[in-house]
């Protein structure tokens, strides 16, 4: 999947919360959200895991999937 579709998806999901809500749920820097959201990176995939999770969502539509 394009690393921008995958950002926007992020993005969406992340809603009011800020990024750094995000980072320190799932153990990574503000950085990395932001360049998950911005697709300049893909999270590693025990960190999709750990996003999926909290964000209660299906692995395989947020990270593979292009709807």
């Amino acid at each position: 999947m394009n690393p921008k579709i995958i950002g926007a998806k992020l993005k969406e999901l992340r809603g009011d919360r800020t990024q750094l809500e995000i980072a320190n749920a799932i153990g990574v820097t503000t950085m990395a959200i932001s360049q998950y959201e911005n697709g300049e990176r893909v999270p590693r995939d025990e960190i999709k895991i750990k996003l999926a999770a909290l964000f209660k969502v299906n692995i395989e539509e947020l990270f593979f999937t292009s709807e």
